[in-house]
């Protein structure tokens, strides 16, 4: 049985958590954000570059990461984003809320999440 896409609100809330996990290991740039969130949610959740970027000026804005210009030959000037320790100690925090949040919704409704 085939899932139904996450409703429109849960990926908002859960946009600024998602790019913080994936700049945890490496940094990357905003396309690779994009594919890597395609792939890895098996094609349920898309992040264009509508919504993507300015999320990412915001991040940087509060100094969760640290954006730089890279230009590597044969290719065009990416901007890849890298998370301080600032936007680490956020994202350990939305981590646990999260995790937290839905153990209390499993909870609530009886879903098993195991």
């Amino acid at each position: 049985m085939a899932s139904s896409p996450p409703d429109h609100e849960w990926k908002k809330g859960s946009a600024e958590l998602l790019v913080l996990s994936l700049l945890d290991d490496q940094p990357r740039h905003g396309y690779d954000i994009s594919k890597l969130i395609q792939l890895r949610s098996g094609g349920a959740l898309c992040f264009h570059v509508t919504s993507l970027y300015p999320l990412l000026h915001r991040l940087e804005k509060q100094g969760w990461v640290d954006g730089r210009w890279v230009e590597k030959a044969e290719q065009r000037r990416r901007r890849y984003y890298s998370l301080t320790p600032q936007g680490r100690k956020a994202l350990r925090s939305k981590q646990k809320s999260w995790k937290d949040f839905v153990a209390v919704i499993g909870r609530v409704t009886g879903v098993d999440l195991a």
